[in-house]
């Protein structure tokens, strides 16, 4: 089997997703995180601001004493102004070169000016928060860094993207051998089904687990299983076939090849026999077609009254000869199901019935039901079927009796079978009292089936006509 290649495998694209949606998460968790500690951030220095303005706008004292007095941090700076000029400022270092500052002290002076007490400016290191009390004479301004306030977070927010792409490589690492592990029963399920072929079917694909790819392994080792027995049934059948053909192929190149031409009555003979060996094959093949149709379920579905139905196949019944017919009972249920299948069952009993029997016994047929089961039986009074044998009945081309002159393709039973099966019911062998095989028909009332194919044609008197034409 040839594949075609795929440029991009299922196990990568499962991967793919996986660290996908990791990343995905760690980006919402990161951002949501550095927004939560920049806001944060910005509102410790506002606070800070604040309680500038208030000890400033209390104090009283000259700007330039204020401002010698202001203990300077490393993230702020405060400065005395009139006008543009400085006149006091805490040291540059560790606080910030605000005064050597021109376009700073320019863009502060506007602000100022326009009435702006706080804000944000520019600045040569980074954009500040400014606030500032101002009187006639000078403005006492602090500034704080937001960048250098920021630094903290920053750093954090390096240190998480460098710990998310760590965790991820580790995801994409691990994910790889649990992708492969877990596709594993999948390459061996293709393997295995790349080596089963119509001669060896007997390949499975070993389960491991309890999930649903172990699951999937079970289903598909019961479809194998089905295939195999459908597989073998249909050789089977193939087989009987084939050891029924030769048997008639036999016997008619047998007497054509010793045949003499020039004689009237030989050829005639001959012919007769070659005509009746003919339509036992067509009954054969007929039946081997009925069969195959009954097992990939051509039946309808149609609600069949049980008492109805035993009734019909009364009057069919009637029509074989050298028997006397009575129904016994009748059953008051309602199956869901094929009616002509049914009645060509039932049908097929009552012929079983009559072949295997003494000219002139009577046989009985009828129905009952127990608000669950219908059941519909034939009661005979002929030699019976030992127990041992049985097993024996409903197979194809397998009969019990060896007596001459019994006619049939050997596949009666088998389709009886097939067609109860097809409605979930089955067959059973009982012995009639005082002598003889009683034959029931099992079936669901209610539909516990219900076929979904149209049925092929079938003619419910078929078994009779053969009989007639036979007996």
């Amino acid at each position: 089997m040839i594949r075609r290649t795929r440029p991009i495998s299922a196990r990568v694209r499962l991967l793919a997703a996986i660290l996908g949606v990791v990343l995905l998460g760690l980006i919402i968790a990161g951002g949501i995180t550095f927004f939560v500690q920049s806001e944060r951030v910005l509102a410790n220095a506002q606070r800070q601001l604040d309680g500038f303005v208030s000890t400033v706008s209390a104090g009283g004292q000259d700007a330039a004493d204020l401002v010698a007095a202001a203990v300077p941090g490393r993230t702020d700076g405060t400065l005395a102004l009139r006008g543009t000029t400085v006149l006091a400022t805490t040291p540059a270092p560790p606080g910030l070169p605000l005064a050597g500052d021109a376009d700073f002290l320019a863009d502060l002076r506007a602000a100022l000016d326009r009435g702006e007490m706080r804000g944000r400016l520019d600045t040569g290191v980074g954009p500040v928060l400014y606030a500032a009390v101002a009187d006639e004479d000078a403005a006492i301004v602090q500034a704080i860094s937001i960048d250098q306030r920021m630094e903290l977070v920053t750093l954090s927010t390096l240190t998480y993207a460098i710990a998310g792409a760590g965790v991820l490589l580790a995801v994409g690492v691990a994910g790889w051998f649990v992708t492969g592990r877990l596709f594993s029963p999948l390459r061996k399920l293709r393997d295995t089904t790349d080596a089963i072929t119509i001669a060896d079917l007997g390949v499975r694909v070993s389960s491991e687990g309890n999930d649903e790819i172990a699951d999937l392994t079970a289903s598909v080792n019961s479809m194998l299983d089905r295939l195999a027995m459908s597989v073998a049934a249909q050789r089977q059948l193939l087989d009987d076939v084939r050891h029924e053909l030769k048997t008639p192929i036999t016997i008619v190149r047998g007497h054509l090849e010793t045949m003499n031409p020039a004689d009237p009555e030989d050829v005639v003979e001959t012919r007769d026999l070659g005509i009746s060996e003919l339509d036992r094959l067509s009954r054969l093949v007929d039946d081997i077609d009925a069969l195959a149709d009954v097992e990939a379920g051509s039946l309808s579905a149609g609600v069949v009254d049980v008492s109805a139905l035993t009734d019909r196949v009364g009057e069919l019944v009637a029509a074989i000869p050298e028997h006397t017919w009575t129904i016994e009972a009748r059953g008051r249920g309602r199956i869901v199901g094929d009616h002509d299948r049914l009645v060509q069952a039932w049908l097929q009993l009552a012929d079983n019935a009559a072949k295997y029997t003494p000219a002139g016994s009577p046989i009985e047929i009828g129905s009952s039901d127990d608000g669950v089961v219908a059941k519909l039986w034939v009661r005979d009074h002929g030699p019976g079927i030992p127990p041992a044998a049985r097993h024996r009945v409903f197979r194809r081309f397998d009969r019990v009796s060896t007596r001459r002159g019994v006619d049939g393709s050997g596949l009666g039973l088998s389709i009886v079978d097939a067609i109860v099966k097809a409605h979930d019911g089955h067959c059973t062998i009982a012995d009639t009292p005082g002598g003889g095989a009683t034959l029931t028909i099992h079936v669901p009332l209610g539909g516990a089936h219900t076929p979904t194919h149209l049925p092929t044609p079938v003619r419910a008197g078929d078994v009779v006509q053969q009989r007639e034409a036979t007996g």
